[in-house]
């Protein structure tokens, strides 16, 4: 894999800790999920190659899903553990979260929600709250990677 050099400087990646050494490589069911996910995952550099390994990627997700702890007073050192657990689910696949949170982990938005509820007053558009400020309102879900 290639260094920060080959990532785009608009896509504001937050740091993550290497893979641990004694957590298990990344296997997939067959070459179709594995196309699937690099596909749609697997972060990439500004020509489009891959720039994580699997591993990487699971990793970034399970560290940046579990870093939520420290705002409850959780030490790096129980994010690390938490972190070491959620990338056991991931690997052995017993739990996969959805795609936002795959694309969304470790960037300075952290957008990993999927779904949203909007509230919408039907005025035909005589209201600057109504129909287009909701229109509006999705489109920005969208632009932030909500909405997958």
């Amino acid at each position: 894999m290639a260094g920060p050099d080959r990532i785009s400087p608009y896509v504001g990646l937050l740091p993550t800790p290497p893979v641990p050494d004694d957590l298990p490589r990344i296997t997939f069911v067959n070459d179709n999920a594995k196309l699937v996910f690099y596909k749609r995952y697997v972060r990439k550099g500004v020509d489009g190659k891959p720039i994580e390994t699997p591993e990487q990627t699971f990793w970034r997700v399970a560290y940046h899903v579990a870093k939520a702890e420290a705002e409850f007073g959780a030490s790096e050192e129980d994010v690390i553990q938490r972190a070491r657990d959620f990338y056991m689910l991931l690997a052995e696949r017993l739990f996969f979260p959805n795609s936002p949170t795959w694309t969304g982990a470790g960037t300075a938005l952290g957008q990993l929600a999927a779904c949203f509820v909007l509230k919408i007053k039907d005025d035909l558009g005589k209201d600057p709250e109504g129909i287009f400020s909701t229109l509006r309102n999705a489109a920005l879900i969208q632009q932030t990677g909500g909405g997958n």
